[in-house]
Parts: C-alpha cells; sequence; structure tokens
C-alpha cells in the first residue's frame, strides 16, 4: 500500500465503484439514472476487447430495457431461438425457445452479445449520462473511515460514503476487507475458441453435446458461421503443451465439428465459489468479486448485471435520506442466497458432464442419447419446458420479502409480464398494481396504475401490488389492508434527527 503523494488532490463521491466490467459499468449507469455521485476507477486500459461472456438472458434483457437501451442490446445481439441437444456427433434435433417464453417476458429466447460489446454499450450509455470512468486507474488502498470509505487511486485520496467491489474473481475490495470466497476449483482444463467457418453445428441454435469423456457447447455468435465452443483439453498429441491444436483435433474427432480459423482462444479453471459475505459495512462485492461458476447455462454474467441493478436502488435509497442504512442489509440477503443456489445447481450439472469417474461416464452414455430425444419432442408443449426457461432466463428468482407473511406465487419475485405493465417501470419509482377492475385504493402516496386482468398470470383481481423500483414485488393485499401491510414493506426511514 503507498501514501498519496505529499499536496495530492482529494475527490469525494456517493460511492466509489472499483472495476468497470459489465457489473461495474451497469451499477455506475444505473448510480447515474439514480442521481448518485459516484467514482468509477477500473486498472485496464479501456474496456474488455476479448469477446468473453456472451450469453444475456431475459431478465437482464427486461434490466436494459429499465435502462433505456434494450433496444441497442437486441440490435447488437444473435438471437439464439432453439436448444439443439446431442450426444457426441450425433444430433437429437431443436427445442425452440420462442414457445417456452412466450407470455411470460417479451425477450423469449437466449441473445448471444459478448461481454465487450455489452461494456462497450453500457460504457457509451454512462457517457450519455454524464458518467466517466478513470481508466489505468490502480487502488492501492482501501480503508473505512468515519462516515465512510478512504482510498487511494493512483496517488490521489478518494474518500465516499460507500465502495463496491465489482472488480472480478481477484477482487482487491475483497482481499482488503479479509472476506473469505470458499469452494472448489475443477480439476479439469477447458478451451474457449470463438471460431470462423464452424460446420457440424445446428445452426441460430446452442448446441449442447456431451460426449463419452468429454462435452462441446456451441453458441451462436454473429456473423455467419462464427461461433463459441467450449469443451474440455487435454494434451493428446502428447508434446507436453496444451494448445489449439489439442482442441480442434478433440472437436473433430468426438463431436464432427469443424472450423477454419480462431479470433480467439483461451484456456482456463473453472472455480465455484461465494464470497462469506457480500456487505462489510460500507463495503459491498458484486458480480465476480463476490461469486464465481462454470458456464453451464450462461448465468455469470447476467447474475452481476443483476447484483448491480438490485444495489443501485438501495444505495440511491439510502443516499437519497428515503431509507435508513439497515435498508443496504437486504442486498445480501436478497442476492446472495441466488449466488449460491446458482454456485451449487452449476456445480452439480458441470461435475455430472465432465466427471471422469466410470460409474458416471457409463450412466452419461445411456441416460443422455435416451433422454434427450424425449425432451425434444416432450418440453415445448409442457409446463415443465416454461418452467426451465424461467429458471435458465433468471426470471424466477424469488427474495425473501415480509418475514410474516405467507409465500405468495406473486411476493418476492420480479414483477409477472402482461404486455404492458412494464412501462410504468421506467418511472424508477414504488408504486402500487392492479389487474381488473379497481373499486378503491387507499392513499398512499405512491402512483396507482391499473391494468386489464392477467388470468395467464398469478396476478389476482381485487388485490392490490406493491412494486418496487427495481420490478420486484414487495408485497400483496387487498385495498383494506394495503395502508398497513405496505407500510411495513417499504424500506425503513431515516430516524428523525
Amino acid at each position: 500500500m503507498t501514501a498519496p503523494a505529499p499536496g495530492a488532490s482529494q475527490a469525494s463521491c456517493d460511492v466509489l465503484v472499483v472495476g468497470a466490467g459489465p457489473t461495474g459499468l451497469m451499477l455506475a449507469n444505473w448510480l447515474a439514472k439514480l442521481g448518485v455521485r459516484a467514482v468509477v476507477a477500473d486498472g485496464k486500459a479501456g474496456p474488455t476487447r476479448e469477446s468473453r461472456a456472451l450469453v444475456v438472458q431475459a431478465r437482464s434483457l427486461e434490466v436494459y430495457d429499465q435502462l433505456g437501451i434494450g433496444d441497442k442490446v437486441i440490435a447488437a445481439a444473435q438471437t439464439a431461438r432453439a436448444l439443439a441437444p446431442g450426444f457426441g456427433d450425433r444430433v437429437f434435433g431443436r427445442i425452440p425457445l420462442g414457445p417456452l417464453g412466450e407470455g411470460r417476458t417479451q425477450y423469449p429466447w437466449i441473445e448471444i452479445l459478448e461481454q465487450s460489446r455489452n461494456e462497450k454499450i453500457l460504457y457509451e450509455n454512462l457517457r450519455s449520462l454524464g458518467g466517466a470512468v478513470r481508466w489505468g486507474a490502480t487502488v492501492t488502498s482501501l480503508q473505512p473511515v468515519p462516515g465512510g470509505v478512504e482510498a487511494v487511486i493512483d496517488g490521489e485520496k478518494v474518500t465516499a460514503r460507500f465502495c463496491v467491489g465489482a472488480d472480478g474473481a481477484n477482487s482487491v475490495v475483497r482481499k482488503a476487507r479479509g472476506i473469505g470466497f470458499d469452494g472448489v476449483t475443477n480439476p479439469h482444463l477447458f478451451y474457449v475458441i470463438d471460431a470462423t467457418a464452424v460446420g457440424g453445428l445446428v445452426e441460430g441454435s446452442i448446441n449442447v453435446r456431451p460426449g463419452r469423456d468429454d462435452f462441446l457447447l456451441g453458441f451462436p455468435m454473429y456473423g455467419r458461421g462464427n461461433w463459441r465452443l467450449i469443451g474440455l483439453v487435454r494434451d493428446d498429441d502428447g508434446d507436453g503443451k496444451v494448445g489449439e491444436d489439442d482442441a480442434r483435433a478433440r472437436i473433430r474427432r468426438d463431436f464432427a465439428v469443424t472450423y477454419a480459423d480462431s479470433r480467439w482462444f483461451a484456456t482456463y479453471r473453472v472455480h465455484h465459489r461465494v464470497a462469506a459475505a457480500f456487505r462489510d459495512g460500507p463495503f459491498f462485492l458484486a458480480g465476480d468479486a463476490a461469486h464465481v461458476h462454470s458456464p453451464v447455462g450462461g448465468q455469470g454474467m447476467n447474475t452481476g448485471l443483476q447484483d448491480a441493478h438490485n444495489l443501485a436502488f438501495k444505495l440511491a435509497d439510502v443516499i437519497h435520506g428515503r431509507a435508513a442504512e439497515p435498508w443496504l442489509d437486504r442486498y445480501e440477503a436478497e442476492r446472495r442466497p441466488v449466488a449460491h443456489t446458482l454456485v451449487a445447481t452449476t456445480d452439480r450439472i458441470f461435475g455430472f458432464i465432465t466427471s471422469q469417474r466410470t460409474s458416471l461416464r457409463l450412466l452419461r452414455r445411456a441416460i443422455v442419447p435416451l433422454l434427450a430425444p424425449v425432451g425434444v419432442r416432450a418440453l415445448p408443449g409442457t409446463s415443465g419446458g416454461s418452467r426451465l426457461f424461467e429458471y435458465v432466463s433468471q426470471i424466477r428468482i424469488r427474495y425473501p420479502m415480509l418475514p410474516d407473511e405467507p409465500r405468495d406465487p406473486v411476493v418476492g419475485r420480479r414483477l409477472p409480464w402482461t404486455g404492458d405493465n412494464y412501462a410504468p417501470l421506467r418511472s424508477l419509482e414504488w408504486q402500487v398494481h392492479a389487474y381488473g377492475e379497481l373499486t378503491s385504493a387507499p392513499d398512499l402516496g405512491l402512483p396507482v396504475h391499473v391494468f386489464d386482468a392477467a388470468p395467464e398470470t398469478a396476478l389476482r383481481p381485487g388485490t392490490l401490488y406493491l412494486v418496487r423500483p427495481d420490478g420486484f414485488v414487495a408485497a400483496a393485499a387487498s385495498p383494506a389492508e394495503a395502508a398497513e401491510v405496505f407500510r411495513r414493506a417499504m424500506p425503513p426511514p431515516v430516524p428523525a434527527a
């Protein structure tokens, strides 16, 4: 750690954001949108150049839409309209995604948009909102002080009321606070290839191919014949090195997939870890600084984007004096269980796919060729298929709300989409929704929006719903009970001086 140079300048802000990857940039955008003064610092020279993460799920697209840039993201993305399961060099058909997500979101597909382009869109929007990023800026000191946080960034002292570590798996913020990052590392080495002129995959679909001893994931990227390929890699040619030639040979031999050239090749280890805490006083963790896991399901970047969305509104409530600081505890209470569930689920799935235990290898060979063709025929017409889409697209996440409230199919979840009820969310304010005719409503000091009945959802006529600015339903009550129930579900007020 170094001290600031004599006479170094000092900057102050509401929130110091360390890291300007997708999570940090999403947080910076929302803070700017909500009128929160932020300093964003990242040690990189600029936005990410490598493609890296590339799947954008429906819930993240809803967040982008609320931010006002959903159309830009869709225009830049490549739509994957189906899943194409297989086994080895066999393909069992296509499972259309549209019917699985239809009526549940305005984005019933999976969009492929690499991390670098997500970052570019977010950075450009941040600048349009008057924000900026200090690129090439290294945090050399970070400590709590009365009233907040003090950091030294390239010799400049920066004070902030809060600090968010969105600085990746090797987070400086997490390490500075001594927060544990427990979990495991998969023993296998994986490759990622952005390949051109690919042959042997089902076009316009996410290809999922377990094999006898391996697996292949194929994601269609922008441009004809361009694909992201992910799988296991070993030193198959015995030259003592693990490289692209090893991966290329394995892909061709085990999956009958070929490609011409690669725009990017890298190897990596897969980690499954969750931070011991997402909040430590004025310090917060988000994105890969808080949780890392396998690429199965394309969940990682999306979870970080939604961490940022969740945290931004809570920080804004406290900074603008609308809520007392205990309101910030809800960030960890809501987002850490999501990370735990995600890591546990992807760990189990990834373990099944990659395990070299004889029993699991035999099980894969027996079960996948048997069940995958059944899934192709059955999933599009079942509620189970739609539920699977909801989990993968992250629109089925549930947060704990009132501790004594009975479990409700709507409360604690993201507001069910009905086609026109998301437009009011752009006001970025607490609001009340009613579905069907509303004969009376208490004066709650909140805007009330009345929509047509939505029998295809769990939204009930005659019930009022308290909707948070982030689109999650905080409470439900009859008009007679709404004033008391909603008061308890709102953020705790700031104590009188």
